[in-house]
């Protein structure tokens, strides 16, 4: 399919709920710790019903979306009449100073997503398209801490949809009114009991932004019912948890890791990490083997031994399976020396 035939016509971008985004633009980029320092792009969305929030996405996150869409809409997938030509996703970079790599990428990834948001209806109505444009709680939790980049919209958005859309909304998050609705200001959304209200946004956890027959506005989520939510995306925080000892005392400790809990960190990185948690440099890393002793962790190759043991042990959410023992460093009398 030639690029200028898949770009929206007029008629199909009508037909998109106003809760799609239409348009994104990296504000900013921040630093964020994992078991190493990482920087997250703040991106400015908006929506098609006129809704604008920011995300928070890394680099990865990009990739991943990128490799689901290639698998799903490419050229490659025989079985799927709906093909396109996907736009170029940024390539990865290994070598370098991390700020200098997010702040080069910003300009390619800004031309990536628009591109991406010109794509046909059948695209833009892919749940992990989405679910990437999705504020997530999240999301609405962060605070920015400057918005250096944000650029006007860079696409003209009509701030009413039809009322004879022919386009199933049956996709969009939804709610029925259980009650008339009068607003007390310009702000919120007048509604009379019976109506469908496409669901916009999160406001918080009592009010909602939505649209019905071509006004948008907030109201309270108690005078609806909800039919289908919003897509629920995980928050990236998990925990890790660490057992501290210094002389005879024993102290633990859970500290926020934003990875995946199937990720196996570098052993510099988990040593920088505790010695920055733990305000100690003179630290040994230790974990528990299978019979309880604890066993030093010297390198990457010991850490992995450690993480694969864990495998298949029981764990809570968002809590990784393997669990980190600190000593101090010259203190020998923790571990089992009896043959």
């Amino acid at each position: 399919m030639a690029l200028a035939q898949q770009l929206r016509a007029e008629s199909d971008f009508e037909q998109l709920p106003d809760n799609i985004a239409i348009s994104a633009n990296i504000a900013d980029i921040e630093e964020k710790r994992g078991f190493t320092s990482y920087f997250v792009f703040v991106i400015e969305v908006k929506t098609k019903g006129g809704s604008k929030y920011l995300i928070y996405r890394r680099y990865r996150q990009f990739h991943a979306l990128q490799s689901k869409l290639e698998e799903r809409f490419g050229p490659e997938n025989k079985s799927n009449p709906f093909t396109c030509s996907l736009p170029t996703l940024p390539a990865k970079v290994y070598v370098g100073v991390k700020q200098e790599i997010a702040e080069m990428r910003i300009p390619a990834l800004n031309a990536y997503m628009k591109s991406l948001l010109s794509l046909p209806i059948w695209v833009l109505m892919d749940e992990d398209v989405r679910i990437f444009f999705y504020q997530s709680p999240y999301d609405s939790e962060q605070v920015p801490q400057a918005l250096r980049r944000l650029r006007p919209r860079t696409r003209k958005v009509k701030n009413e949809s039809p009322q004879d859309a022919i386009f199933d909304r049956m996709a969009a998050p939804r709610a029925e009114a259980l009650f008339d609705f009068t607003g007390n200001s310009k702000l919120e959304l007048n509604f009379k009991a019976g109506d469908v209200i496409i669901l916009l946004s999160r406001i918080n956890k009592d009010w909602l932004e939505g649209t019905v027959r071509g006004a948008t506005g907030i109201f309270p989520q108690s005078f609806v019912k909800i039919l289908k939510d919003f897509p629920e995306e995980e928050d990236p925080t998990n925990w890790l948890r660490c057992y501290y000892y210094e002389d005879t005392i024993s102290t633990t400790k859970d500290i926020a890791v934003e990875e995946e809990l199937s990720s196996t960190p570098l052993f510099k990185d988990l040593m920088q990490l505790m010695r920055r948690e733990f305000q100690r440099e003179d630290i040994a890393l230790n974990y528990r083997d299978a019979q309880g002793d604890l066993v030093r962790l010297l390198s990457d190759e010991d850490v992995g031994l450690m993480v694969k043991q864990a495998q298949g042990l029981p764990s809570q959410k968002h809590l990784f399976p393997w669990k980190l023992h600190i000593t101090q460093k010259d203190d020998y009398r923790v571990y089992n020396t009896v043959p």
